[in-house]
């Protein structure tokens, strides 16, 4: 394999692990989870949830930019010579951690207390807020897919 394509592989990796994790999340599970489990249950398996995921999601984060400072460097010889659409998949790329790092340091540590505390109506609502960030996260993501799909 081409040193490209070891980048290209672990950039689409990435990607895939963290827009289709939320996919996931939130197309299937949480529907699941609310036809099959009440409340208290279910803020308890999204606390565990997003535990899991979010080690995924910062290997996301930090392989993705390196590999595609990579790929920059390997197909254009720079940012200069970069096209347009890469410039905004980085800026995308920006919003969508920007939402993941005020998902995972701000909003899960206020839903693990309320679980924690048995706090139901605000891990509720904590979930509730949390839910809304990652499903603009995911349109961001999906977008964002779709420009690396159709490189305009």
């Amino acid at each position: 394999m081409t040193p490209f394509g070891i980048v290209y592989t672990l950039h689409v990796l990435s990607a895939l692990v963290w827009v289709g994790g939320m996919f996931f999340a939130w197309m299937v599970l949480r529907p699941a989870a609310m036809k099959a489990l009440e409340g208290p249950a279910r803020l308890k398996l999204w606390v565990e949830v997003f535990q899991g995921f979010f080690r995924w999601v910062w290997v996301a984060v930090v392989l993705l930019p390196i590999s595609g400072v990579g790929m920059i460097h390997l197909q254009y010889a720079g940012f200069e010579t970069a096209p347009r659409y890469v410039q905004v998949m980085m800026g995308l790329y920006v919003v969508m951690t920007a939402l993941f790092i005020r998902i995972q340091a701000l909003m899960l540590p206020e839903l693990r207390i309320a679980v924690t505390a048995q706090d139901w109506p605000t891990g509720a609502a904590v979930l509730g807020r949390i839910r809304r960030l990652v499903g603009i996260n995911l349109m961001v993501g999906l977008v964002l897919v779709a420009i690396a799909a159709a490189r305009p």
